[in-house]
């Protein structure tokens, strides 16, 4: 998959999962199911490299 907008690590830190998705898939042309994981392997990704980024903690 070609390398996602700054928009998309913007909203995950943001907690706006939708329109993180929303982004993933005007970027690739995904589906959603498809979307939804890329979501969560990026998500997963800043955690371990940005865990300062976050104002939430991930049960939030």
């Amino acid at each position: 998959m070609k390398q996602l907008p700054e928009s998309v690590d913007r909203a995950i830190l943001e907690h706006r999962t939708i329109f993180a998705i929303n982004a993933i898939r005007e970027a690739s042309g995904c589906t959603v199911h498809e979307a939804v994981d890329v979501f969560v392997q990026r998500y997963e990704e800043l955690r371990r490299d940005r865990p300062d980024d976050f104002h939430v903690s991930p049960e939030e």
